[in-house]
């Protein structure tokens, strides 16, 4: 089964390790630390992440670090433009309509 980047954040757990390796790669024993989960579980996370190609696999020594790959995010980027579009233009009819209201009360 081919993966994509929306099923890499279609998880809470997986979109805060996202989060979490955005700005410094991490172990996966550094991941696991920061959830309630076992490391195993955090593991399989990681895994669907890497199969998304959102996270990248580093070897240094004998420890495996995970740093995101920043450009898989586009995809998600370029499909929220479209709704961005939308809620702008609402936003602008909003704002005509309450300056409208406005200056019928003065």
């Amino acid at each position: 089964m081919r993966r994509d980047v929306f099923q890499a954040i279609s998880d809470p757990t997986r979109r805060a390790i996202i989060t979490l390796i955005a700005l410094n790669a991490m172990t996966p024993n550094a991941l696991a630390e920061h959830f309630h989960t076992s490391r195993q579980a955090v593991s399989k996370h990681i895994k669907i992440l890497v199969e998304c190609e959102v996270v990248k696999e580093e070897k240094i020594g004998r420890e495996i670090y995970y740093k995101l790959e920043a450009d898989k995010m586009k995809a998600i980027d370029q499909w929220l433009e479209q709704f961005r579009k939308i809620w702008e233009t609402k936003f602008n009819q909003l704002d005509e309509i309450l300056l409208t209201i406005k200056n019928k009360q003065q």
